[in-house]
């Protein structure tokens, strides 16, 4: 097998990670996951600011310490932090290296830009427009003695299904293995979500502190183990493996460039302590196109917090969105009010009688949202609701972005790698595609006999999360939340009672929406997608929980008929 470890799940994650990994125990390959929607647009930025940017610079500090200690101990390093400029973040830690007194063997994947053919491509001209690539041109670079490969945007479980191809010399069409591949890479891509972190039953963690990061055992086969180093926090169980699983997908086809993945073909056991075995994962040729993540700026956006204390709330409420809409010399193009009801009768402390009433607005002019909208509501100090005060004065507007994803045929997209020796390959297309289509086959299991004889159970009002645990996340514009229960009773239940009618009623802010329903039976699990709940994605701050991580915890807080027997 070949024993993959991840050191980051995102741009900003644990910086000594990289050292913790390289030293806390064996390793064959070092992986890092910087790239995400937001942080595209973040990079986006500062190529404009100076065209030699553009990656993920953390990554290249960590090198500082980590890529001799790399080499010492024979571990390879493969990351995407090369973000929108590849071939920048390799010469960087080529000139890094002859600093250091390092000479290794140094190979970068391109191709994912396409901003350049924009108009040609129907994407238009955004800030920035990156396929999602697969894992051969990594593959090709390790087979070519690479020591570091960096990327642009590939898939995140590119950086591990790579490693694991060209160390088993899989072929392109083995797409069970390379599914497995795809699955173990899906759990340990995140970090520490696959050690505890974010996990709905936290609290059975006996040494969640500091949780360590994730490994993946892979083998010939495509299967797989994941665990974390020795003496390391957090744990390691299937249900951990589960909560990541369920992270950011919809149903039972997961596509990707190089396999489509089924995930209801999974089959999960523990294999000891901090130690869970993947298995059973079944793949199918991958889609005939590439998605495209496009970032573009929206325009310029502000807040302001007005807490509201005592008696009277709506009235102050009413009161002073009057007044500020009425000071505005010209109204932005968004003007948002949003109530939180926090406060507490006859309460004890001034915050507990207290709520925040928040004012969001957006405009292409930062002149609008700027510092008319900033002296608008300070203006208000004096001459508003009793009690007025504000959490933070306002500043100047600030530019967010927009996502959107489209697709684009995969003979559109030229993926090279560039070897360390300078030399030049391209990564021919796959030969053989599949459209992506729904699994019409998955049926529910059979109803408890409880529920299947109405009038016999007992039942008790409780939330939710005494029985399941959920994991959300965002993607684009769209939200996930994967539930899921812990034994096959309770799965007969929760397969036919939380259904997408229920699932609105619990989450009143969804009912005007679309929502998917997902059964995963093998992982004992619903997952629900929600179209447009995040409006143009996480950039956009559309919502209180602009990229849906809580979501899941709200659903597990709701409370709904659980038969006794199941508590």
């Amino acid at each position: 097998m070949v024993r993959i470890g991840n050191a980051s799940g995102f741009y900003g994650d644990r910086f000594s990670a990289v050292h913790e990994m390289l030293t806390g125990g064996p390793l064959d390959v070092l992986t890092g996951d910087y790239l995400a929607e937001l942080t595209m647009l973040i990079l986006g930025r500062d190529r404009l600011k100076d065209p030699s940017l553009g990656y993920a610079r953390t990554f290249l500090k960590q090198l500082e310490t980590g890529l001799g200690e790399a080499l010492d101990r024979g571990v390879k390093i493969v990351s995407n932090a090369g973000g929108l400029n590849p071939s920048g973040l390799a010469q960087a830690i080529h000139d890094l290296s002859g600093k250091l007194g390092l000479h290794p063997k140094i190979a970068y994947v391109e191709g994912d830009d396409l901003l350049a053919r924009g108009d040609e491509l129907g994407l238009g001209q955004p800030l920035t427009a990156n396929a999602y690539l697969g894992a051969w041109g990594i593959a090709e670079a390790l087979r070519a003695g690479a020591d570091v490969v960096v990327t642009g945007r590939v898939t995140d479980a590119s950086v591990i299904v790579g490693p694991a191809a060209a160390h088993h010399g899989w072929k392109r069409t083995q797409y069970d293995e390379l599914a497995g591949a795809v699955v173990a890479g899906h759990v340990i891509e995140c970090g520490c979500q696959a050690t505890g972190g974010n996990y709905a039953f936290f609290s059975e963690l006996h040494d969640f502190g500091r949780p360590g990061f994730p490994i993946a055992e892979i083998h010939a086969d495509g299967s797989s183990v994941i665990t974390k180093h020795d003496n390391t926090g957090g744990a390691v169980t299937i249900d951990t493996v589960k909560a990541q699983l369920l992270y950011e997908i919809t149903g039972a086809r997961y596509a990707g460039p190089d396999v489509t993945t089924r995930l209801d073909t999974i089959e999960l056991v523990a294999d000891g302590t901090d130690r869970v075995r993947i298995s059973g994962v079944r793949g199918e040729a991958p889609p005939p196109t590439y998605k495209v993540s496009l970032n573009s700026v929206g325009g310029f956006r502000n807040e302001v917090d007005f807490v509201l204390t005592g008696l009277q709330l709506e009235q102050k409420a009413e009161l002073v969105q009057r007044q500020l809409e009425q000071a505005l010399a010209k109204r932005p193009a968004e003007l948002k009010w949003t109530l939180a009801w926090t406060e507490k009768p006859n309460a004890e402390s001034e915050q507990e009688a207290s709520v925040f009433l928040k004012c969001a607005v957006k405009d292409p002019d930062p002149k609008v949202v700027g510092r008319a909208f900033s002296s608008a509501a300070v203006e208000l100090a004096l001459a508003s609701y009793p009690g007025f005060h504000v959490t933070a004065p306002p500043g100047d507007g600030s530019p967010y972005g927009v996502f959107r994803a489209e697709y684009v045929d995969i003979h559109e997209v030229e993926h090279v790698v560039v070897l360390p020796d300078g030399s030049r390959r391209a990564i021919e297309p796959a030969a053989e595609t599949r459209p992506l289509e729904p699994v019409q086959d998955i049926r529910p299991p059979m109803p408890l006999p409880q529920l299947a004889s109405s009038g016999r159970m007992r039942t008790r009002e409780v939330p939710l999360g005494r029985i399941a645990g959920a994991r959300s996340g965002d993607k684009g514009g769209d939200a996930n939340v994967g539930v899921w229960v812990r034994d096959e009773k309770t799965w007969r239940w929760l397969a036919h009672t939380l259904t997408t009618e229920l699932f609105k009623t619990l989450l009143p802010e969804t009912r005007p929406l679309t929502v998917h329903r997902y059964l995963l039976p093998n992982l004992w699990a619903v997952n629900f997608v929600v179209e447009g709940l995040l409006g143009e994605g996480v950039a956009a701050q559309a919502r209180f929980d602009p990229q849906a991580k809580a979501l899941g915890e709200w659903l597990r807080s709701r409370y709904v008929d659980v038969p006794e027997v199941l508590l």
